[in-house]
């Protein structure tokens, strides 16, 4: 008889199913790809609504790769041809970015089964299909031991267990090596049940970060908020939302609630950007022994 699920095994599987479900409107909104990216861009110029769909969405993904760009300037000396684990890959944008741009050798993560051929296809459009490697596979239980330069967590440390992800990490790196993160960290507690239930992930504070991290052996070496230019990128996919809207009329009763959810909860996020209540931030964490 099989065991009853833990509750960490029923977390796991719940946000697979959430990753599952969305896949088609992630297809739709940020496709047609190959580098296909599902998390925040940094915008430094909103323009006025009322843009075609086409450059809004070109717009978008700019910001997103703008993003990754940013993110291997926090790194620094990034380690270009080296072994990088994409923690929480989605679709496959990062994995095939840090291929394509920093010829990297990429294991890409995901708890979503369908995903891994998605990946694997979208990598071999780009170029990059011997350098990508699609793995299905909790983030807890990738395998190895000081078999990465780097580990890149892109909006997917929220999901996991702060303390026991990073002692995982820590494994896995290199002496030397980095763990790059760029995600939203709670400013204001009362925040963090809404956050978690539209969102389905478990949002922690910078220190709640930085102490489980330095426990682990992990040191910071680059804190940078980069709030401000987040806050942009909600205003681009608020348009998107509107353009969905006026293209497909007659929506059932469902697709038009969760349309005005999706709306609401992009405005709060966007306001929780610019009052503090939120902070989105870059961190590099380095092993260094």
């Amino acid at each position: 008889m099989r065991a009853e699920p833990t509750r960490s095994e029923a977390r796991h599987d719940a946000v697979a199913a959430y990753y599952e479900e969305k896949t088609e409107r992630i297809l739709r909104r940020y496709g047609p790809g190959p580098r296909i990216h599902f998390h925040v861009g940094l915008v430094d110029d909103v323009p006025p609504p009322g843009e075609p769909e086409p450059l809004v969405r070109e717009r978008v993904h700019a910001s997103q790769e703008a993003l990754l760009a940013e993110l291997a300037r926090a790194v620094g000396r990034f380690p270009n041809g080296g072994d990088v684990l994409d923690v929480g890959c989605g679709l496959g944008g990062g994995a095939l970015y840090w291929a394509a741009e920093h010829q990297a050798w990429v294991t890409a993560v995901t708890n979503v089964a369908t995903h891994v051929e998605l990946v694997r296809t979208f990598a071999e459009i780009e170029g990059v299909g011997a350098r990508v490697k699609p793995l299905h596979c909790d983030a807890l239980a990738v395998p190895g031991r000081a078999c990465f330069d780097a580990v890149i967590a892109v909006e997917s440390s929220s999901y996991l267990p702060r303390a026991e992800w990073f002692r995982r990490v820590r494994t896995l790196l290199r002496p030397g090596g980095v763990v790059a993160i760029a995600d939203c960290f709670l400013g204001r507690p009362e925040l963090a049940a809404p956050f978690d239930r539209y969102w389905r992930t478990r949002i922690g504070s910078l220190d709640e970060y930085l102490s489980t991290a330095h426990a682990a052996g992990l040191e910071l070496e680059v804190r940078d908020d980069v709030s401000a230019r987040a806050v942009g990128f909600w205003s681009l996919t608020l348009e998107l939302l509107a353009h969905e809207r006026f293209a497909a009329p007659g929506q059932p009763p469902s697709r038009v609630l969760a349309r005005g959810e999706s709306r609401r909860e992009h405005l709060r996020l966007q306001q929780a950007l610019m009052d503090g209540g939120l902070e989105y931030a870059l961190l590099v964490l380095r092993r260094e022994d």
